[in-house]
């Protein structure tokens, strides 16, 4: 083969690039960057096909003919003023069964996850989570090439989340208003 012949190769995608699964904690602060959220604390579910994303205030609207959903993310448990408003391509709808048992309908998204230094594309149901320990479930699909050591958490690092907005902290009003 001649020199002018030959052809760079594409470099390999994040998740060529490594050898072998990742191992990550049983719980890990992941981001999905197509919906802006930059952290949030994820609970590996090697229980559930599909992960879960706790969304607010969710509504359906048509797009050039796409169904979408808007709809809010509170990333962090107990703080109510760190809101990112999302839109994603509504890909479908799947009957899911609670850990209290409930089957419920739940609205489905694709997005990207951001975990270990890697990206990779996912499906994510959405859902009310208010009283679960945890704003994301990873479901066994977005697990896929990776270990979960159920002993050990934040193995791709630790973070630490802005203090909620409390009205206690604030400073008194001045006087006269």
């Amino acid at each position: 083969m001649r020199e002018d012949e030959l052809q760079a190769e594409p470099a390999p995608s994040p998740d060529e690039a490594h050898l072998g699964p990742i191992l990550i904690g049983w719980r890990e602060w992941v981001g999905l960057p197509m919906l802006g959220v930059e952290h949030i604390r994820a609970k590996a579910d090697t229980g559930a096909r599909t992960g879960a994303l706790h969304a607010e205030g969710m509504e359906r609207f048509n797009e050039r003919g796409t169904p979408m959903i808007r709809f809010r993310v509170f990333p962090f448990r107990g703080d109510r003023v760190t809101i990112v408003p999302c839109e994603a391509e509504l890909v479908g709808e799947r009957l899911v069964r609670s850990s209290d048992g409930n089957v419920q309908t739940r609205p489905v998204i694709r997005t990207v996850l951001a975990i270990a230094g890697l990206e990779r594309s996912i499906e994510l149901t959405l859902a009310r989570r208010d009283l679960m320990g945890f704003r994301m479930l990873l479901g066994r699909a977005a697990l896929h090439d990776m270990l979960v050591d159920p002993q050990r958490s934040y193995l791709w690092g630790e973070f630490t989340p802005p203090l909620p907005f409390r009205a206690s902290v604030l400073p008194p009003p001045p006087e006269g208003e």
